[in-house]
C-alpha cells in the first residue's frame, strides 16, 4: 500500500483492507492488500500431495495445519512491518486448485480421501458424459469423479450428501455457508452463461441415467450454490475464526468473497476477464484462459468449457504438469552452485538459467524435455515420466538445456491453444501470471513463440493467485453497481504498467520445429509409462 506507514497502520486496525488466501499445489499463501489494492503483508506455507491407492490427495489435517500455519505467518509479517496484529478484515477471500472431489456425508465427516484435480482415473466416466452432454467433461471435474465412483461401485456413494471443491470446504469451515463462485462451479458441473447456474438440461440427462436414477437423490441436491463475485457468501463465524487462528486474535463478523478456483484468480489478477483477453496461470499445472465472444462451433476434448468469476464463458486450455520438472533442475543446479563456492539462493540460480536460455537456439538445438510428473490427457498420458531425450546429433549446451526446459513447460498447451485457433478464436493479449516470469523477458518471450500471440505481463505477475482472491474480497466491499470488468479497469489496474512482448519470427519458428519433434517423440513417453512402473505410493 502507498502512503504514510500510519495509514497502512490504521486501514489494518479499521480493517479496511482485504485478504486472500489461496491453496496452491505446493504452497498455500496469504496476501492482505490495503484500499488501493497494493499488498501490504503476505504469509505462506509449504505442502505437497502424496500419491494414496492409486489417487493424488492431501489430508484434510493437512488442509487445517496449512491454512493456520499461513495465518499465523501473515500475522507475523503484519506485526514485523506494521506492529500491529490484525484482528479483522473489510473481507476474506478463499481459493483454491479447481476441480477433484470432496464426498461428505450428511454429519458432515469426509467419505474418501481427497481426490485432486491431478487424478486421471476417472477416464470412462467423463468419456460418456461427454457423450450424453455433448459437452466436455474432463477427467479432473467432479462430476466426473462422482460418476466414476458410481462405475466403480464404491460403496460411499450411497451416503454421499454433499459434494464440493477445496475452496468450497474451506469457505464452508468459515462460514457454515455451502456455497461456490461460479468459476470455480463451472469445473464441477457444466454452468449455463444465461442464468448463471448449473445447466438444467444437463443435470436431468445425468439424473435419467441408471445408476444416479437408482440413487433417488438429483445430483443438483448435492452441488453448492452458484454466486458470482460480488455475491454476499456469508461472514466469518466464531468457529470459522478459530479454525483459521486458535489464538484467539481474530474476530469473527467479517464478510466472505464467494470462494472461487486458481484459475478465476488468475485471471482477475492479470485482467483477463474481458472478451478477446486471457491469461496463461503457470504454477505445478500450467494453463490457459481465454474469455469468448460466444459458444464454439462444437465440443473438443482439448479444451474446457468454463466461466469467469463473474459468470462469462471462458475456453480452458488444462495441462496437468508445469514449471515442477524445471524448478527441479533448478535445484540441482542450485546444489552445484552450492557445492563449487558459488551462489546458493534459489532466486539467483533461476534467473542465471533463465538468462542462459536467451542464448539457447531457437529448436533447442535438437533436445527434447518431457515434464510429466503426471498424467496429461492432452498429450495422451495416462501417468508421467519426466525425462530429456535427444539424439547424438543434437547439441548439449547449458543455453540449450534451459530453453527446451523452458519450451517443455509450454509444449503441450501448445497443442491445446492450437484447437482454439483452429475455432478462430480472437485472442488481442494473454497475460502471463505465476513465478516463471519472475525473471523479466525470458518466459514470456519462449510462451509467445508458443502461443503465436502477444503476452503480457504485469507488475503483480508473481503475486499469484492469492493476490487476485484479495482483489475479489475488495469488489465485495467497494464494487457495487460495476461489473467485475468494470471495477478491475478503473480501480485496480487504472495506469498499471505491463511490458506486452510479441512473438518473434525466429522463436516463432524454432519453437514449431520443436514441437514436431515433442510430438512424435511422445511415443517414447507412452513407451515409458509401459516399461516402468510406478510404486503403489510416493511423494509427489
Amino acid at each position: 500500500m502507498t502512503g504514510r506507514p500510519e495509514a497502512i497502520r490504521d486501514a489494518i486496525e479499521q480493517g479496511t483492507t482485504s485478504l486472500g488466501i489461496e491453496l496452491g499445489s505446493t504452497r498455500i499463501k496469504a496476501v492482505l492488500i490495503g484500499p488501493d489494492h497494493t499488498p501490504v503483508a503476505s504469509g505462506g506455507h509449504d505442502w505437497e500431495n502424496t500419491l494414496a491407492d492409486g489417487h493424488w490427495t492431501y489430508s484434510l489435517d493437512a488442509v487445517a495445519e496449512g491454512l493456520r500455519a499461513c495465518f499465523a505467518a501473515l500475522s507475523d509479517d503484519v506485526e514485523r512491518r506494521h506492529g500491529t496484529r490484525p484482528r479483522t478484515f473489510g473481507a476474506i477471500g478463499v481459493s483454491a486448485m479447481m476441480h477433484g472431489y470432496l464426498a461428505f456425508d450428511d454429519a458432515g465427516e469426509l467419505l474418501v480421501p481427497f481426490r485432486t484435480w491431478r487424478d486421471t482415473t476417472t477416464g470412462p466416466a467423463a468419456a460418456e458424459l461427454t457423450e450424453l452432454f455433448g459437452y466436455n467433461i474432463p477427467l479432473r471435474w467432479s462430476v466426473a469423479h462422482h460418476y466414476q465412483a458410481m462405475l466403480d461401485d464404491e460403496p460411499h456413494v450411497a451416503r454421499t450428501a454433499s459434494l464440493t471443491t477445496l475452496a468450497g470446504y474451506v469457505h464452508r469451515r468459515l462460514t457454515g455457508r455451502d456455497v461456490l463462485g461460479v468459476g470455480d462451479a463451472s469445473g464441477m458441473f457444466p454452468v449455463d452463461p444465461a442464468t448463471g447456474g448449473y445447466d438444467a438440461g444437463m443435470l436431468a440427462k445425468f439424473d435419467a441415467l441408471p445408476r444416479p436414477a437408482a440413487l433417488g437423490t438429483p445430483l443438483a441436491d448435492l452441488l453448492p450454490e452458484v454466486l458470482p463475485a460480488g455475491a454476499d457468501a456469508g461472514t466469518l463465524t466464531p468457529q470459522g475464526a478459530a479454525f483459521l487462528d486458535p489464538t484467539g486474535t481474530l474476530q469473527p463478523g467479517i464478510p466472505l468473497a464467494p470462494p472461487e478456483g486458481d484459475a478465476g484468480t488468475g485471471m482477475v489478477a492479470t485482467n483477463a476477464v474481458r472478451p478477446r483477453t486471457g491469461n496463461i496461470s503457470a504454477g505445478t499445472s500450467i494453463f490457459a484462459m481465454v474469455v469468448l465472444e460466444g459458444a464454439l462451433a462444437r465440443h473438443h476434448e482439448e479444451l474446457d468449457l468454463v466461466t469467469t468469476p463473474a459468470g462469462d464463458l471462458v475456453a480452458m486450455v488444462h495441462c496437468n504438469n508445469g514449471a515442477s520438472e524445471l524448478g527441479a533442475w533448478a535445484e540441482v543446479f542450485r546444489e552445484l552452485s552450492a557445492a563449487v563456492g558459488g551462489p546458493s539462493d534459489a532466486d539467483t540460480v533461476f534467473e542465471a538459467l533463465f538468462r542462459a536460455a536467451l542464448d539457447g537456439e531457437p529448436d533447442g538445438g535438437g533436445l527434447l524435455a518431457y515434464n510429466h510428473l503426471s498424467g496429461e490427457p492432452i498429450a495422451g498420458l495416462t501417468e508421467g515420466r519426466p525425462s530429456i531425450i535427444r539424439t547424438p546429433g543434437s547439441r548439449l549446451t547449458l543455453a540449450n538445456l534451459m530453453r527446451t526446459q523452458i519450451y517443455g513447460v509450454f509444449a503441450t498447451l501448445s497443442l491445446g491453444m492450437r484447437v482454439l485457433a483452429e475455432e478462430n478464436v480472437a485472442i488481442e493479449t494473454m497475460y502471463g501470471h505465476g513465478g516463471v516470469f519472475r525473471t523479466a523477458g525470458v518466459a514470456q518471450r519462449m510462451l509467445a513463440a508458443a502461443i503465436g500471440a502477444p503476452v503480457g505481463v504485469g507488475a503483480a505477475a508473481g503475486e499469484g493467485g492469492a493476490w487476485g482472491m484479495a482483489v475479489l474480497g475488495a469488489y465485495l466491499r467497494s464494487g457495487a453497481g460495476r461489473s467485475l470488468d468494470e471495477y478491475l479497469a478503473q480501480e485496480v489496474f487504472a495506469g498499471a504498467a505491463v511490458d506486452v512482448v510479441e512473438p518473434d519470427a525466429d522463436d516463432v519458428a524454432g519453437f514449431a520445429a520443436y514441437l514436431e519433434r515433442y510430438t512424435a517423440g511422445l511415443a517414447a513417453e507412452r513407451a515409458a509409462v509401459v516399461a516402468l512402473p510406478q510404486p503403489e505410493e510416493t511423494d509427489a
